[in-house]
């Protein structure tokens, strides 16, 4: 039987008294008396692990004869770099101990923000231990100098350190020196309680499933009925990858369209989820500045895939008549251009079925070095600034990383006017907002943003019917709104019946819209009159 500790965190440098260096985890297996293990086989255990120089792993012997593994990862870009591995060793930890030094308030920072919601959702109901380390400058001085004042600002509280162990359900506990009193006694207490509750759930978990072997061999009993018992609630699974699936799909709200060299659409997409995703849109799209990013690669990626076109005499344009045109971006690599729609599915779907989008662009690109060729250049975009790219390879790269864990994301664009095409007035307060998450998000928003000339005209005859005359003029004023910035060209390609608008307007007495509709009508004669309802104008309007 064994038990696997994992410890995360850098509670800073500490040493023996012969200078020596230590750390928590080191100077608890040398003093512990219920470990057994010599300093020579910690060495040696420890010196095993120096082609993976992210953690380090000791073993040793507790209560006798339990096997103890402990992994000390005191980097915690090891979620970065490996989340495989990082995961695996979080779902089979018995004990985990987070530890942080209470004058690095910074990294503590860092961690809790950007570490800790990941480890929420890997741990698997196993104890968790909070050590924050050292002894807090000028904690005991009553000077209130600004000099005093700052020093306390730069340390970790006791309140932040007991706030996060309730945001994990963890054990508290303060560490001010490595010496026996703390180590000994107060770590290695609590430690070792949650140890021998450990094995105590193991030894359980063994003898049930020694008691259910040795049932099948006998009689069984007559089972009994069980009483109802109440259903079991489950969480219900996120749907925020398959709702951005599918604005894709649908090409709601669409703010951006790529064009091949050839100035050919290809696609429609979403500036906001782009952004979300990847350094190269934010440059692109002027979110953030070649200053701000500071990475050459990203630039250089920027540079050699897209260009923005702003040419009003743009031939491959479809969009210019709309109020705010979608900006045009051509993609300058032809292979990549060829698999963009494959890419942006990827994308939209999370960023993470590497091995989905190696097989869709094979089926396109028959040489497997153009294959890799353009899956590089998607590694390329989802870089993060200043670090190396780890997606060497992704076939190995198995970590299911949903698409908020990459460079950015949509809390980055929070309550921010950046990209914002929505602005919500509350009490006098203006919140910012991004109309294609909302409408991919919510149903009501989606409803409300996309409200077409068919759904005004239902609404306006339910206004009608129901005396609502101000509603009914707001209806008025928004068909009338939506045929005016209708081209003529898209006039003759929709399935939009003017005519049978008119009837109804008539019959439901809002004179306003048909007057307008007959003055509409007479201005675009010659649409009109290639349709075959046109014919029936003049049962409703005899004169024409």
């Amino acid at each position: 039987m064994s038990i696997h500790i994992v410890a995360l965190g850098n509670e800073g440098d500490t040493f023996h008294q012969d200078n020596r260096p230590s750390g928590l985890i080191r100077t608890y297996l040398g003093r512990s008396p219920l470990v057994s293990g010599d300093e020579s086989s910690l060495l040696l255990n420890a010196a095993s692990t120096v082609a993976r120089p992210v953690f380090t792993e000791y073993q040793a012997s507790a209560f006798g004869n339990v096997k103890l593994v402990v992994h000390d990862c005191p980097v915690w870009d090891i979620f970065d770099s490996d989340w495989y591995t990082s995961r695996n060793l979080i779902g089979g930890a018995d004990i985990i101990v987070i530890k942080y030094n209470v004058n690095d308030k910074f990294s503590f920072h860092e961690v809790k923000d950007n570490y800790i919601p990941v480890i929420k959702r890997a741990l698997n109901s196993v104890p968790v231990i909070i050590a924050a380390v050292g002894t807090r400058q000028n904690e005991e001085l009553p000077c209130t100098c600004p000099l005093c004042t700052s020093d306390r600002g730069s340390c970790v509280s006791t309140t932040e350190g007991i706030q996060l162990a309730k945001e994990l359900g963890a054990t508290y506990l303060e560490l001010h020196s490595l010496d026996d009193f703390y180590i000994g006694k107060y770590f290695g207490g609590v430690l070792e309680y949650f140890m021998i509750q450990a094995l105590n759930q193991k030894t359980s978990e063994k003898m049930k499933k020694r008691k259910m072997s040795n049932s099948f061999h006998g009689i069984r009993p007559p089972q009994l009925e069980q009483p109802e018992k109440m259903p079991v609630l489950k969480a219900e699974a996120s749907h925020y990858n398959s709702d951005l699936n599918n604005l894709l799909f649908c090409c709601q709200c669409v703010d951006v369209v790529f064009y091949n060299p050839d100035l050919k659409e290809v696609v429609e997409a979403h500036k906001i989820v782009l952004c979300a995703v990847s350094h190269v849109f934010m440059l692109l799209f002027n979110v953030k500045s070649p200053t701000d990013i500071q990475d050459s690669s990203i630039i250089r990626t920027t540079q050699d895939l897209f260009a923005i076109n702003r040419d009003t005499a743009f031939p491959g344009a479809s969009h210019e008549s709309s109020g705010n045109p979608p900006l045009r971006v051509i993609v300058k690599d032809a292979l990549f251009c060829s698999c963009l729609s494959d890419i942006l599915r990827f994308i939209y779907s999370g960023a993470f079925q590497w091995e989905e989008l190696e097989e869709d662009i094979r089926k396109k690109l028959k040489d497997s070095g153009d294959v890799s060729d353009v899956i590089e250049k998607v590694k390329c975009i989802l870089k993060t600034p200043g670090k190396i790219n780890c997606l060497r390879n992704c076939k190995t790269y198995q970590a299911r990383k949903p698409l908020w864990f990459y460079n950015t994301s949509l809390k980055f664009f929070l309550n921010k006017p950046m990209l914002a095409d929505v602005v919500f007035e509350i009490q006098g307060t203006t919140v910012p907002a991004h109309r294609a998450i909302l409408v991919a998000r919510c149903e009501v928003m989606a409803a409300m943003f996309n409200a077409g000339i068919f759904q005004a005209m239902c609404l306006l005859i339910c206004a009608e019917m129901y005396q609502v005359s101000r509603l009914q003029h707001i209806c008025e004023l928004f068909i009338i709104t939506q045929l005016q910035s209708m081209p003529s060209r898209e006039l003759a390609s929709m399935n939009l019946d003017i005519v049978d608008l008119l009837k109804k307007a008539k019959f439901h007495h809002s004179d306003c819209l048909s007057t307008w509709l007959l003055h509409f009508i007479a201005t675009n004669y010659l649409i009109f009159s290639q349709k075959p309802e046109f014919q029936d104008l003049s049962e409703c309007c005899p004169t024409v």
